[in-house]
């Protein structure tokens, strides 16, 4: 409906909007109030009033989901840019002297699975400051630290914490499995690990070597996404953190004849000299991991 000419257009509330985006996002009334902080009333209170201001439904709902009429469709890209219009001009009110650029480290197991979450809030939060991303392994983004090349770095460690490092996260290794798979019944164990350097490696085969399992390195991979395709495919079973388990790959231990594995650390390491940019970068980073232990969510 086109509202008459001589009528004032009405206004969208930005509240109203980041409300209709989390629940684009989370297809979920429930999962957006708890990311809003408002209860589920409000935010249906919320969506029918954006309704009734367009003249239009936004979203379908059934028993299962809520998704995106086409005028929702088309809603959602005018809601994202009106608040990241907001956003950037409340910022240089707010925090105009908070610019510069971040080097941050990370391995690449949480570099795919959190950074990309953790820089998107970043950006909204600090659109000034710009972050430059390495991903590596661990030891040598240690190195990369010492040397002066980054100004964070995170990395994953069984033991000996250096002094300078916060842990940010400890939980246990577990093994991954194809759900349904039995890779872990051949002989000798089909492993999927990286080379030397790889703490989750070191804590694999040395639980084997107690356990006097046999086992051979089915498949080599530096990168998060190939160890995930080799146990899809019930090629193998790899050391995981129990935080990377999910719907298709299911925890194993003694009951399936593998032996307990430790916990991990993930820590990090701030440049002593930080600069104020560096500083907000590692206090976003630490209140995510601090969210991460209450909810279970990234």
């Amino acid at each position: 409906m086109n509202a008459p000419l001589n009528h004032p257009m009405p206004l969208l509330d930005l509240d109203v909007l980041r409300t209709f985006v989390a629940i684009a996002e989370t297809g979920s009334f429930t999962a957006a109030a708890n990311a809003v902080f408002r209860t589920p009333s409000a935010v249906s209170m919320q969506i029918k009033k954006l309704e009734e201001i367009l003249g239009r439904s936004v979203f379908s709902r059934d028993a299962r989901s809520v998704t995106l009429t086409n005028d929702g469709e088309m809603l959602i890209g005018y809601a994202r840019r009106l608040i990241a219009l907001n956003r950037e001009a409340v910022s240089k009110f707010i925090i105009p002297d908070i610019s510069g650029v971040v080097r941050l480290g990370s391995p690449d197991d949480y570099g795919e699975r959190v950074l990309p979450h953790v820089l998107k809030r970043f950006a909204q939060t600090h659109p000034a400051i710009a972050v430059d991303v390495v991903i590596d392994q661990s030891g040598n983004l240690k190195r990369r630290m010492a040397d002066g090349g980054l100004d964070i770095t995170l990395f994953t460690v069984c033991r000996s914490i250096p002094a300078e490092a916060e842990v940010l996260l400890t939980e246990p290794i577990v093994w991954g499995g194809a759900k349904g798979g039995c890779a872990h019944m051949r002989e000798p164990l089909p492993l999927s690990i990286w080379e030397e350097g790889c703490a989750w490696r070191a804590a694999a085969l040395e639980a084997l070597g107690r356990a006097g399992r046999e086992y051979r390195i089915a498949y080599m991979s530096a990168h998060t996404a190939g160890q995930r395709s080799a146990i899809l495919s019930d090629l193998a079973v790899a050391p995981l953190p129990k935080s990377f388990i999910g719907e298709e790959i299911v925890a194993l231990g003694p009951e399936e004849g593998l032996p307990l594995l430790p916990t991990y650390n993930l820590a990090m390491i701030v440049a002593p000299d930080a600069s104020a940019p560096v500083k907000a970068a590692a206090d976003h980073i630490r209140a995510t991991f601090e969210s991460f232990r209450e909810t279970g969510k990234f």
